[in-house]
Protein backbone atom coordinates (compact mmCIF):
# COMPACT_ATOMS: atom_id res chain seq x y z
CA UNK A 1 0.00 0.00 0.00
CA UNK A 2 0.76 3.41 -0.38
CA UNK A 3 0.56 6.02 2.16
CA UNK A 4 -0.04 9.55 0.48
CA UNK A 5 0.44 12.65 3.04
CA UNK A 6 -1.15 16.38 1.60
CA UNK A 7 0.28 18.90 3.84
CA UNK A 8 -1.29 22.19 3.52
CA UNK A 9 -1.82 25.14 5.33
CA UNK A 10 -4.63 24.13 7.43
CA UNK A 11 -5.17 20.69 7.31
CA UNK A 12 -2.99 17.61 6.95
CA UNK A 13 -4.22 14.56 5.08
CA UNK A 14 -3.30 11.21 4.98
CA UNK A 15 -4.58 8.81 2.70
CA UNK A 16 -3.91 4.97 2.12
CA UNK A 17 -3.77 3.74 -1.90
CA UNK A 18 -4.29 -0.14 -2.91
CA UNK A 19 -2.84 0.34 -6.13
CA UNK A 20 -5.40 2.73 -8.02
CA UNK A 21 -7.78 2.23 -5.47
CA UNK A 22 -8.51 5.34 -2.36
CA UNK A 23 -8.88 3.44 0.81
CA UNK A 24 -9.22 5.63 3.35
CA UNK A 25 -8.17 9.59 3.68
CA UNK A 26 -8.13 10.78 7.19
CA UNK A 27 -7.76 14.97 7.84
CA UNK A 28 -6.06 16.38 10.61
CA UNK A 29 -5.42 20.28 11.99
CA UNK A 30 -2.09 21.42 10.55
CA UNK A 31 0.18 22.38 13.59
CA UNK A 32 3.94 22.77 12.96
CA UNK A 33 4.13 22.10 16.90
CA UNK A 34 2.49 18.59 16.92
CA UNK A 35 5.23 15.89 17.28
CA UNK A 36 5.84 12.80 14.68
CA UNK A 37 4.62 10.79 17.82
CA UNK A 38 1.30 12.96 18.30
CA UNK A 39 0.46 12.40 14.30
CA UNK A 40 1.27 8.45 14.71
CA UNK A 41 -1.62 8.50 17.46
CA UNK A 42 -3.83 10.36 15.48
CA UNK A 43 -3.14 7.70 12.45
CA UNK A 44 -2.91 4.90 14.34
CA UNK A 45 -6.60 5.21 15.52
CA UNK A 46 -7.91 5.93 11.89
CA UNK A 47 -5.62 2.70 10.42
CA UNK A 48 -7.17 0.54 12.86
CA UNK A 49 -10.95 1.33 12.10
CA UNK A 50 -9.99 0.82 8.63
CA UNK A 51 -8.37 -2.53 9.68
CA UNK A 52 -4.90 -1.41 7.98
CA UNK A 53 -1.37 -2.29 9.48
CA UNK A 54 1.33 0.47 9.23
CA UNK A 55 3.46 -2.60 8.33
CA UNK A 56 0.37 -2.94 4.74
CA UNK A 57 2.62 0.20 3.89
CA UNK A 58 5.36 -0.18 1.72
CA UNK A 59 5.91 3.08 0.62
CA UNK A 60 5.56 7.36 0.69
CA UNK A 61 4.73 10.11 -0.93
CA UNK A 62 4.94 13.87 0.63
CA UNK A 63 3.63 17.16 -1.41
CA UNK A 64 3.74 19.66 1.72
CA UNK A 65 3.44 23.57 1.58
CA UNK A 66 4.89 23.92 5.39
CA UNK A 67 8.29 23.22 5.40
CA UNK A 68 8.14 23.30 9.36
CA UNK A 69 6.38 20.36 9.18
CA UNK A 70 8.68 18.50 6.66
CA UNK A 71 11.44 16.72 8.81
CA UNK A 72 8.11 15.80 11.26
CA UNK A 73 6.30 14.25 8.17
CA UNK A 74 9.56 12.60 6.80
CA UNK A 75 10.60 11.06 10.25
CA UNK A 76 6.99 9.40 10.91
CA UNK A 77 6.68 7.93 7.94
CA UNK A 78 10.26 6.40 8.57
CA UNK A 79 9.92 5.12 12.12
CA UNK A 80 6.69 4.28 12.43
CA UNK A 81 5.53 2.93 8.77
CA UNK A 82 9.66 2.01 7.77
CA UNK A 83 9.40 3.89 4.57
CA UNK A 84 11.78 6.31 2.92
CA UNK A 85 9.17 9.25 1.21
CA UNK A 86 9.40 10.97 -1.82
CA UNK A 87 9.30 14.22 -1.37
CA UNK A 88 7.78 16.73 -3.88
CA UNK A 89 10.37 19.27 -4.51
CA UNK A 90 12.98 17.71 -2.31
CA UNK A 91 13.37 14.22 -4.06
CA UNK A 92 14.19 14.27 -7.66
CA UNK A 93 11.25 13.34 -9.68
CA UNK A 94 10.07 13.10 -12.94
CA UNK A 95 6.44 14.65 -12.50
CA UNK A 96 5.22 14.45 -16.17
CA UNK A 97 4.26 17.86 -16.03
CA UNK A 98 7.47 20.19 -16.44
CA UNK A 99 6.91 23.95 -14.34
CA UNK A 100 7.32 26.29 -17.37
CA UNK A 101 8.11 29.42 -15.58
CA UNK A 102 11.64 31.84 -14.63
CA UNK A 103 11.45 30.41 -10.71
CA UNK A 104 10.07 26.71 -11.04
CA UNK A 105 10.93 25.98 -7.31
CA UNK A 106 8.38 28.37 -6.17
CA UNK A 107 5.58 26.86 -7.37
CA UNK A 108 3.48 25.28 -4.51
CA UNK A 109 3.87 21.33 -4.75
CA UNK A 110 0.39 20.72 -4.58
CA UNK A 111 0.06 23.11 -7.08
CA UNK A 112 2.06 21.04 -9.32
CA UNK A 113 0.41 17.91 -8.20
CA UNK A 114 -2.78 18.78 -8.95
CA UNK A 115 -1.84 20.37 -12.57
CA UNK A 116 -0.39 16.43 -13.00
CA UNK A 117 -3.56 14.44 -11.86
CA UNK A 118 -6.29 17.17 -13.76
CA UNK A 119 -3.90 16.73 -17.22
CA UNK A 120 -4.17 12.84 -16.53
CA UNK A 121 -7.76 12.53 -15.48
CA UNK A 122 -9.52 15.02 -17.40
CA UNK A 123 -6.70 16.32 -20.63
CA UNK A 124 -4.89 19.84 -21.58
CA UNK A 125 -5.37 22.56 -21.29
CA UNK A 126 -6.63 23.14 -18.05
CA UNK A 127 -7.74 25.90 -14.99
CA UNK A 128 -7.50 24.18 -11.93
CA UNK A 129 -9.55 26.04 -8.95
CA UNK A 130 -8.48 25.04 -5.71
CA UNK A 131 -10.35 25.97 -2.85
CA UNK A 132 -7.59 26.08 -0.05
CA UNK A 133 -6.44 28.52 2.62
CA UNK A 134 -5.88 30.26 -0.33
CA UNK A 135 -8.12 30.25 -3.77
CA UNK A 136 -5.50 29.37 -6.22
CA UNK A 137 -6.03 29.47 -10.33
CA UNK A 138 -3.27 27.53 -12.20
CA UNK A 139 -2.76 26.89 -15.89
CA UNK A 140 -1.87 23.52 -17.30
CA UNK A 141 -1.89 22.41 -21.14
CA UNK A 142 0.04 19.73 -23.18
CA UNK A 143 3.30 21.49 -23.11
CA UNK A 144 3.56 21.58 -18.92
CA UNK A 145 2.48 24.15 -15.99
CA UNK A 146 2.25 27.67 -17.00
CA UNK A 147 1.11 29.53 -13.92
CA UNK A 148 -1.64 31.17 -12.55
CA UNK A 149 -3.18 33.09 -10.05
CA UNK A 150 -3.62 33.42 -5.93
CA UNK A 151 -6.22 34.93 -4.11
CA UNK A 152 -6.94 34.93 -0.67
CA UNK A 153 -8.98 31.82 0.67
CA UNK A 154 -12.74 32.32 1.30
CA UNK A 155 -12.30 31.62 5.26
CA UNK A 156 -9.58 33.76 5.14
CA UNK A 157 -11.50 36.77 4.14
CA UNK A 158 -14.40 36.21 6.89
CA UNK A 159 -11.79 35.81 9.23
CA UNK A 160 -10.16 39.37 8.51
CA UNK A 161 -13.25 40.80 8.01
CA UNK A 162 -14.21 39.30 11.68
CA UNK A 163 -11.31 41.06 12.98
CA UNK A 164 -11.14 44.01 11.30
CA UNK A 165 -14.55 45.13 11.96
CA UNK A 166 -15.82 45.33 15.38
CA UNK A 167 -19.10 44.80 14.67
CA UNK A 168 -19.31 42.08 12.55
CA UNK A 169 -19.92 38.58 13.69
CA UNK A 170 -17.59 35.52 12.75
CA UNK A 171 -20.27 33.81 9.96
CA UNK A 172 -19.92 30.12 8.21
CA UNK A 173 -19.50 30.58 4.37
CA UNK A 174 -23.09 29.65 3.05
CA UNK A 175 -25.07 30.40 -0.13
CA UNK A 176 -27.72 32.95 0.59
CA UNK A 177 -30.81 32.71 -1.39
CA UNK A 178 -30.91 36.63 -2.42
CA UNK A 179 -28.09 38.57 -3.02
CA UNK A 180 -29.16 41.31 -1.34
CA UNK A 181 -28.81 40.58 2.80
CA UNK A 182 -31.53 42.56 5.48
CA UNK A 183 -29.23 40.94 8.13
CA UNK A 184 -25.76 41.31 9.03
CA UNK A 185 -25.28 37.79 8.62
CA UNK A 186 -26.93 37.78 5.43
CA UNK A 187 -25.47 41.10 3.64
CA UNK A 188 -21.87 39.18 4.74
CA UNK A 189 -22.49 36.01 3.50
CA UNK A 190 -23.61 37.46 0.18
CA UNK A 191 -21.03 39.60 0.19
CA UNK A 192 -18.45 36.61 0.51
CA UNK A 193 -20.42 33.84 -1.34
CA UNK A 194 -21.41 35.96 -4.46
CA UNK A 195 -17.79 37.61 -4.40
CA UNK A 196 -16.06 35.01 -4.87
CA UNK A 197 -18.14 33.74 -7.53
CA UNK A 198 -17.89 37.12 -9.17
CA UNK A 199 -14.10 36.55 -8.52
CA UNK A 200 -13.79 33.26 -10.24
CA UNK A 201 -16.12 33.35 -13.14
CA UNK A 202 -13.48 37.16 -13.50
CA UNK A 203 -10.18 35.38 -13.53
CA UNK A 204 -11.55 32.66 -15.05
CA UNK A 205 -12.75 34.82 -18.29
CA UNK A 206 -9.51 36.53 -18.50
CA UNK A 207 -6.85 33.29 -17.90
CA UNK A 208 -9.24 31.83 -20.89
CA UNK A 209 -9.33 35.17 -23.05
CA UNK A 210 -5.38 35.33 -22.70
CA UNK A 211 -4.53 31.59 -23.45
CA UNK A 212 -7.46 30.64 -25.80
CA UNK A 213 -6.68 33.97 -27.70
CA UNK A 214 -3.34 32.91 -27.87
CA UNK A 215 -3.44 29.00 -28.24
CA UNK A 216 -6.75 28.61 -29.94
CA UNK A 217 -7.86 25.79 -27.58
CA UNK A 218 -10.73 25.32 -25.35
CA UNK A 219 -10.21 25.34 -21.83
CA UNK A 220 -11.31 22.81 -18.90
CA UNK A 221 -12.09 24.12 -15.68
CA UNK A 222 -11.59 21.94 -13.26
CA UNK A 223 -12.14 22.92 -9.30
CA UNK A 224 -10.83 21.00 -5.87
CA UNK A 225 -10.57 21.89 -2.10
CA UNK A 226 -13.58 21.61 0.28
CA UNK A 227 -16.18 24.03 -0.51
CA UNK A 228 -15.76 23.42 -4.36
CA UNK A 229 -18.91 21.74 -4.45
CA UNK A 230 -20.60 24.88 -2.49
CA UNK A 231 -19.26 27.01 -5.52
CA UNK A 232 -20.18 24.94 -8.17
CA UNK A 233 -23.55 25.11 -7.49
CA UNK A 234 -23.52 29.11 -8.17
CA UNK A 235 -21.92 29.48 -11.23
CA UNK A 236 -21.71 27.43 -14.69
CA UNK A 237 -17.88 28.43 -15.23
CA UNK A 238 -16.74 24.97 -13.58
CA UNK A 239 -17.22 22.07 -15.68
CA UNK A 240 -15.57 19.47 -12.83
CA UNK A 241 -15.37 19.33 -9.35
CA UNK A 242 -12.92 16.35 -7.99
CA UNK A 243 -12.45 16.26 -4.24
CA UNK A 244 -9.48 13.93 -4.20
CA UNK A 245 -7.34 15.43 -6.92
CA UNK A 246 -4.23 16.32 -5.06
CA UNK A 247 -4.15 12.53 -3.53
CA UNK A 248 -4.81 11.03 -6.42
CA UNK A 249 -1.73 13.53 -8.38
CA UNK A 250 0.32 11.77 -5.68
CA UNK A 251 -0.46 8.60 -6.61
CA UNK A 252 0.22 9.13 -10.16
CA UNK A 253 3.82 10.77 -9.25
CA UNK A 254 4.45 7.67 -7.01
CA UNK A 255 3.54 5.40 -10.15
CA UNK A 256 5.64 7.12 -12.17
CA UNK A 257 8.80 7.48 -10.27
CA UNK A 258 8.57 4.41 -7.87
CA UNK A 259 11.50 2.25 -9.49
Amino acid sequence: MLLAIDCGNTNVVFAAFDGATLVGAWRSATDAKRTKDEYHVFLSHWLKEANIKPSDFKAAIIASVVPDLDFTLKTLCRQFFKCEPLIIGQTPLDLGVKPLLPRPHEVGADRLVNAVAANHLYGPPLIVVDFGTATTFDVVDGEGYRGGAIAPGINLSLQALHMAAAKLPRVNVDRPEKVIGTTTIEAMQSGVYWGYIGLIEGLIARIRSEYETANKKQMTVIATGGLSPLFQTGTTIIQNVDMDLTLTGLRLIYEKNKK
